[in-house]
Parts: C-alpha cells; sequence; structure tokens
C-alpha cells in the first residue's frame, strides 16, 4: 500500500515539474492567451447583451473589443500628454537632479569619507565598463517594445476568438465530460467566469477610484503634475507589492527634483497612507469583496512564483489563475482538500490572523472583507 502511495506521489510531483516547466519555456505563447481568456470572461455579459438585441456575435464580439482598445487608448493618450508636460520642464529636472547628485556626493564624502575624486574616478569607471553595453541595451529596449506591441495584437486577436467561439469551446469541455458530471463541469466554468467578472470589473473601478483619491490628495499638497502621479499610482496597483512602492518613490523623487523639500515628502507619504486605509478598510470590501478567497500564505507564494515563472505579467495573472485553480478544487470531490489548503476560512476574527492579513495587504496592495 505505501509503494502505491509514493508511486502516486512521485507521478503527481511529474506531473506539476513537467507543467511549470512548460509554462515557463512557453511563456511567449502563454502569457497573451491567458489574458486574452481573463478579458473574454470579462467582456461576455457584454457581448451576450449586445447579442440579445439582434446583433450578430461577430459584430457584438467586435464592439467590445473596440472598446476594451478605446479604453487603453485613451489611459496611453492621458498619460503621454502627462509625461509630454513633464517634459517641457526637462531643463529645470535636470537642473534639480545635478543639484540633488551634488548634495549626495558631499553626504558621502563627509559621512563615508569617500572623496570627490575618488567618486569620480568610480562613475568615470562605470561608464567606461558600461560604454559598451550601451547599444545592446538599447537594441534590447527596442526589441521589448516590439514584443510588447505585438503581445497586445495577440490578446485583442485571441480575445474576439475566444468570445467568438465560447459556445463551441463550451460544449467541447462538456463533450469531454462523462455524463454524470457536466452538470458539474457547467457549474465550474458558471462560476469561473463569475469571479473572473467580479475581480477584474473591481479592480478597474478599484483603479479609478485610486485615481481620484491620489489626485485630490497631491493636489492639496500642492504636488507639481498631480494628475500624472495619481494615474501612475493608481496603474501601478495592478502589480502586486511592487506597484505600490514604486508609484510611490517615483512621486517622491520626482517631486524632489522639482524642488520639494521634506515637508512634501510627509505630505506625499501621509497621502498614500490615506489612501491605502480607504482602499483596504472600505472601498476594497464594497467595490471588490472576496471575489478571491485566498489565504495569505498562498497568496505570497503565488505572486512570489508567478514573478519567477512569468515576471512582471506573472505577477499581475497569479490571483486570478490561482482562484480558477481553488474554483476547480473546491467542486471535484478528490481535490476539495487542496481548495481548502489554498482558500481562507470564511469568519476569523481572532488578533494573530489580523496580522497575517496585514502581510497579505503589503504583498498585494488588497485586503478582502470577511
Amino acid at each position: 500500500m505505501s509503494n502505491i502511495n509514493l508511486t502516486k506521489a512521485i507521478r503527481l510531483l511529474a506531473f506539476f515539474f513537467l507543467l511549470f516547466a512548460g509554462m515557463y519555456y512557453l511563456e511567449g505563447f502563454l502569457v497573451p492567451v491567458v489574458f486574452a481568456a481573463l478579458l473574454a470572461m470579462l467582456f461576455t455579459p457584454l457581448s451576450e447583451k449586445l447579442e440579445r438585441k439582434n446583433i450578430a456575435r461577430g459584430w457584438a464580439v467586435l464592439i467590445c473589443v473596440l472598446i476594451l482598445v478605446a479604453v487603453f487608448a485613451g489611459i496611453v493618450s492621458l498619460v503621454a500628454w502627462q509625461i509630454n508636460d513633464l517634459l517641457s520642464n526637462a531643463d529645470q529636472l535636470q537642473e534639480q537632479f545635478a543639484q540633488m547628485v551634488a548634495k549626495i556626493k558631499v553626504l558621502i564624502s563627509t559621512k563615508l569619507g569617500v572623496s570627490h575624486e575618488q567618486q569620480q574616478q568610480m562613475l568615470e569607471h562605470q561608464r567606461s565598463a558600461s560604454a559598451g553595453k550601451a547599444s545592446q541595451t538599447i537594441t534590447r529596449l527596442v526589441a521589448g517594445l516590439g514584443g510588447i506591441l505585438t503581445s497586445c495584437v495577440l490578446v485583442m486577436v485571441y480575445m474576439y476568438l475566444f468570445m467568438y467561439f465560447r459556445t463551441r469551446l463550451r460544449n467541447f469541455v462538456l463533450k469531454l465530460t462523462p455524463t454524470d458530471s457536466k452538470h458539474q463541469a457547467e457549474k465550474i466554468m458558471d462560476t469561473t467566469s463569475g469571479v473572473i467578472q467580479k475581480y477584474l470589473s473591481g479592480l478597474a473601478m478599484m483603479i479609478v477610484c485610486l485615481w481620484i483619491m491620489y489626485g485630490i490628495g497631491f493636489s492639496i499638497i500642492g504636488v507639481k503634475h498631480a494628475l500624472f502621479f495619481a494615474v501612475l499610482c493608481g496603474l501601478l496597483e495592478i502589480v502586486p507589492f511592487v506597484g505600490n512602492i514604486t508609484g510611490t518613490t517615483l512621486t517622491v523623487l520626482f517631486t524632489l527634483a522639482q524642488g520639494g523639500d521634506m515637508n512634501d515628502v510627509i505630505g506625499i507619504v501621509c497621502v498614500y497612507g490615506t489612501v491605502q486605509f480607504l482602499q483596504s478598510y472600505i472601498l476594497e470590501p464594497l467595490v471588490v469583496g472576496r471575489a478571491v478567497s485566498i489565504n495569505p500564505l498562498f497568496t505570497i507564494l503565488i505572486i512570489v512564483f508567478g514573478e519567477f515563472l512569468w515576471g512582471i505579467p506573472g505577477m499581475i495573472l497569479a490571483l486570478p489563475l490561482l482562484a480558477i485553480t481553488k474554483i476547480i478544487f473546491d467542486n471535484i470531490s478528490a481535490l476539495k482538500p487542496y481548495g481548502y489548503l489554498v482558500g481562507e476560512d470564511e469568519k476569523n476574527h481572532t488578533g494573530d490572523y489580523a496580522v497575517v492579513k496585514w502581510l497579505k495587504g503589503l504583498f498585494t496592495g488588497k485586503k478582502y472583507a470577511d
């Protein structure tokens, strides 16, 4: 009996090893497909509503894709407009940065005993060492931008095809399912679609709320280009953990470069703390709720693993994919223990668990209501 259990365990480990190895090496193919599948789930209700108004499915799906393109184009245009406005003061920014560097050099010389000449020699050595890599960096940057544009086009194409052939894809899954399990399969697909729709729509509403709150807060404390930094901080929220820190850090650095002082830095930190409090304990429970009910341990593990597997896209996709996996676990008897392991209790208000929930919020920027 023990040999049989050991064989099953080895097979299971081999399966997961091959699965994750395949996901790692097929990143370029899988990431656009997964993004497209999630967006298709989000826009399916709109497509169905249009189809009920006697609009052909092809046109209904195309309208959904065009709406998504228009939203992204609007966001990109807004960011580009703000960046252009920011670069209009490039000379002033360069001067302020030069002053900051000079102050840092004095601080290093005073506190660490490294003279200006030694610092200059270190900088020259670094420049000479990196000069040969400059062309390679530019080439990689251009290739990266080209890859992003290609991936965006692929996402739109895949999204259209997923939505257009959704009935065939659904019937395909049902044909693979035994007759006595068809109802269960339908329940899993419907639940998955509902959870993803709630999560993504709630996340979009949350980003808009963050834009408004950051915009008001930064404007009150007098941050220059407040709209740009509000949009930046809101958009970066989709990247768990890293987004929160990056958005605030960039706002602080540019504020200092534009002549700000410690009072401005304190103001930015206070705005960030206030917004995060309102987001975590008021807006998040109301807008998103418990759409993704994953316990803090696996929340952190899956985000770190997602970054290792697919980088930034992996961090963004980690929680929705784990939520889908949990739904499958919860609806299959043999896998329910794994669903219980990944999920969290419906009610748990102990003081110790509150600390764990805080850790979950630190890594995700989100806290889900109990």
